[in-house]
């Protein structure tokens, strides 16, 4: 009984050292080869408050992609953690969901999460901020006029007869007249892209606000229709869009404000 125990008791460290030997050997087997460094210059607009005297300029900084996501955030995320921890910019979510990281990629008004890094090394990449916003520093605007121009909307539910149980319905078709609308995150991408914008900022609400305001407009559960479009009824709010597209090409999410807007100026030419 004893030879039974003593060689029971023998057997699993006969059988660890077995299985650490192949153990060894596989890890032998599976060393990563190193990848030829694949480097990457980005230029970034860099601006800092604290020094008002100096000029915003564009700083060069140079990563390898094989160490890299493949998204523009990452390389700002590693240039922030591994070179230079000044850098400013905003993030959140990295799905294409908050629209914080709404900034100007080679040229365009994009969602950096959502864009990827073109792989060419010959060709860099340069950042900005969105255009012809105030900065508060390097790639962060100041988006504190475009969300009081979204709260001048009311972009809400109103409806001075709520039902008597449960909640307000609504049938199929009414509810997708809602597609395209609701999906907007607020990023600002189109708005900045809009010269009606740049030149009336201070009047005109532009394609982002606009189109929130015509979702509300096209819910069949708000009552406040009427409200809504007098407020809209000027020669800025609605009449300064000149169906330039350029908010159309730019959303990041595929929406069409400036069908949106359309839709507006037919309602309010119907009153």
């Amino acid at each position: 009984m004893q030879a039974l125990v003593s060689s029971s008791r023998r057997a699993p460290a006969a059988l660890r050292a077995s299985r650490g030997f192949a153990t060894s050997a596989l890890r032998a087997q599976a060393v990563p080869t190193d990848k030829p460094v694949k480097a990457k210059e980005f230029k970034i607009y860099r601006w800092n408050p604290d020094e008002p005297a100096k000029k915003p300029t564009l700083q060069s900084y140079t990563i390898d992609l094989n160490q890299c996501g493949p998204m523009v955030l990452d390389a700002l995320i590693k240039i922030k953690n591994e070179i230079d921890p000044t850098l400013t910019f905003r993030r959140s979510c990295r799905e294409g969901i908050c629209g914080s990281c709404a900034m100007n990629i080679n040229g365009q008004n994009t969602l950096a999460c959502l864009c990827r890094i073109e792989r060419d090394e010959s060709k860099d990449t340069k950042i900005y901020p969105l255009p012809h916003m105030y900065i508060v520093k390097d790639l962060v605007p100041d988006l504190t006029y475009f969300y009081k121009q979204y709260k001048s909307i009311q972009p809400y539910l109103q409806n001075d007869n709520p039902p008597a149980q449960g909640e307000f319905l609504q049938s199929q078709e009414d509810r997708r007249k809602l597609d395209g609308l609701y999906e907007c995150i607020l990023c600002a991408c189109c708005s900045t892209s809009c010269p009606s914008y740049w030149w009336n900022q201070d009047q005109y609400l532009g394609p982002a606000t606009l189109m929130q305001a015509y979702r509300w407009l096209a819910d069949s559960r708000d009552s406040y229709g009427a409200q809504r479009r007098e407020r809209l009824q000027n020669e800025m709010s609605v009449y300064r869009c000149h169906t330039i597209f350029n908010c159309a090409r730019t959303c990041p999410k595929g929406l069409n404000p400036a069908a949106a807007i359309a839709k507006i100026k037919m309602e309010l030419a119907a009153e």
